[in-house]
């Protein structure tokens, strides 16, 4: 069960993060879950190194949002090279 509500709250969080991200991210469903997903262990790992969560500590709503801008904006840097 826990790995379906991680596949929605990906999804979710993937949503946010690409109406806040300005610019035009082509990319599908499965491709938008991943983002969150990602966006969400970014956040856990940056967290867990700078102090914010204690070793084992999910990322929150907020902070998995911020962690998945990162990995767009990081995204949108290396299609721009490649383009």
């Amino acid at each position: 069960m826990s790995i379906i509500i991680m596949i929605i709250v990906g999804f979710v969080v993937g949503l946010i993060a690409r109406a806040i991200m300005p610019g035009d991210q082509n990319m599908g469903i499965i491709m938008t879950t991943i983002l969150g997903i990602v966006g969400a262990v970014v956040a856990g790992f940056l967290g867990q190194s700078l102090g914010w969560y204690a070793p084992g500590e999910p990322a929150g709503w907020i902070g998995s949002v911020v962690g998945a801008i990162i990995v767009l904006f990081v995204v949108g840097l290396i299609t721009k090279k490649r383009a």
